[in-house]
């Protein structure tokens, strides 16, 4: 069987530095409201309600105005689509953001937007009746993953690795990529052995019996930030304010979900999404369970990269030694991060 992975890495490496490089020296102010603020493009994900959605919801932003321009279901695609100025901003896995930054875009990590812990991680589930249990079970089996070369194929391949699997025996593990939404009806189905599962859509499949948790991330890490928001280093020169107002706003959303009552936090989501009106169905919400980042106000650390390393490096997205945490993230526009890296 032909493994997708190397040749899914390395073409999106040359699109992202083909990309990249359209970006650097177009730059263009950004669009103003009638009030005067910044506007600030970004997509968003059906039916949920993101972090800088709640944070423009809660009123913690005073110089920018968000402007959705449709949805995203794929992290790498998200923050190419902010280097390219289809959008001002974009979230992906630490790993997808090591590699756009590395192929030459002009971008950098400002705030951590999602993670794992007890309550919220990504799980990989099997049906209940199936005989992958471990991680030689999955040799020659197909699993579910919502894109290639992000968080669930790092997990995957530092979960296979950790249990004694050889390279070539982890290149007969199948990724298939399929929209989240999808992942749990193709596992019931039998049209992959095994899905990825993160989130609400975990709890509502879990809620629905005949799924059982081969593995999950949290067991492999323990709590660890996952993926951060990247602005583009043009936007953030000329914009410093409306950088700090966005970031800091996103940081004060995610302290807001951590200390609320798990009621009011559903309830507000499900506001929300009723009063912009895009048809989207509010079922899935009463799963939420934690905003599920560790880091006080999202704040982003050499961690949050490092302990990818060797992944990276397997993958070919940095040379051995290679990885520069610092040239990746700042935090100088985070004022819940205390003006520094943690």
């Amino acid at each position: 069987m032909n493994d997708p992975r190397p040749l899914a890495l390395a073409s999106s490496a040359a699109l992202v530095l083909s990309l990249g490089a359209c970006a650097i020296g177009t730059g263009s102010a950004a669009e103003r409201d009638d009030s005067g603020r910044t506007v600030l493009r970004y997509q968003g994900s059906a039916n949920a309600v993101t972090l800088p959605e709640l944070a423009a919801d809660l009123g913690y932003f005073h110089r920018i105005t968000l402007k959705w321009v449709g949805n995203t279901t794929s992290g790498p695609q998200d923050i190419q689509s902010a280097a390219t100025r289809q959008t001002d901003v974009g979230g992906a896995f630490s790993g997808a953001v090591v590699k756009l930054i590395t192929a030459g875009a002009p971008v950098k990590a400002v705030v951590n937007y999602y993670g794992s812990d007890s309550k919220s991680f990504t799980g990989f589930y099997a049906r209940a009746g199936s005989p992958v249990r471990g991680a030689r079970d999955l040799i020659g089996k197909k699993v579910a993953v919502n894109t290639l070369g992000a968080h669930s194929e790092a997990v995957i391949d530092t979960y296979l690795t950790r249990n004694g699997l050889t390279p070539a025996e982890i290149k007969k593990v199948q990724l298939v990529v399929l929209p989240p939404n999808d992942t749990e009806q193709a596992v019931r189905r039998g049209q992959v052995d095994v899905g990825s599962l993160g989130g609400v859509l975990q709890d509502r499949a879990v809620a629905g019996g005949g799924l059982r948790k081969v593995f999950d991330d949290y067991g492999l890490f323990g709590a660890f930030d996952g993926g951060q928001y990247v602005l583009r280093n043009d936007f953030t020169a000329q914009h410093p304010e409306a950088a700090k107002d966005f970031v800091t706003g996103v940081g004060k959303a995610i302290e807001w979900e951590r200390s609320t009552p798990r009621a009011q936090v559903i309830e507000r989501f499900t506001s929300i999404i009723a009063k912009r009106g895009r048809g989207e169905t509010t079922t899935n919400l009463k799963y939420w369970k934690s905003v599920g980042i560790p880091a006080r106000g999202g704040a982003v650390s050499d961690r949050d990269y490092t302990q990818w390393t060797s992944w990276l490096e397997s993958s070919g997205i940095v040379r051995k030694g290679a990885l520069q945490p610092k040239d990746l993230y700042t935090n100088e526009f985070n004022e819940l991060a205390g003006g520094g890296a943690r």
